[in-house]
């Protein structure tokens, strides 16, 4: 399956270089199991979007998804 990933702010390094924001991921993979491929720390992750709505960690990627990954964001 292709999905498109979207690491946002401080997260954008863990993206491998060359992807060009689109990755192959297995069947039955959930945001848990590509965060752990990229190697992103979950303390790191805040807000996760699938197709423009909510998700949480156990949320099964689906083909042709467009995943977004925020960190926490402070200011003020």
């Amino acid at each position: 399956m292709k999905i498109e990933v979207h690491l946002f702010a401080t997260l954008a390094r863990y993206l491998p270089a060359g992807s060009h924001r689109f990755m192959e991921v297995g069947e039955g993979t959930t945001v848990r199991d590509l965060l752990a491929e990229l190697e992103v720390p979950q303390a790191e992750v805040k807000l996760i979007f699938l197709n423009g709505v909510h998700a949480g960690l156990d949320t099964v990627l689906e083909d042709g998804g467009r995943l977004g990954i925020f960190p926490p964001v402070g200011g003020g």
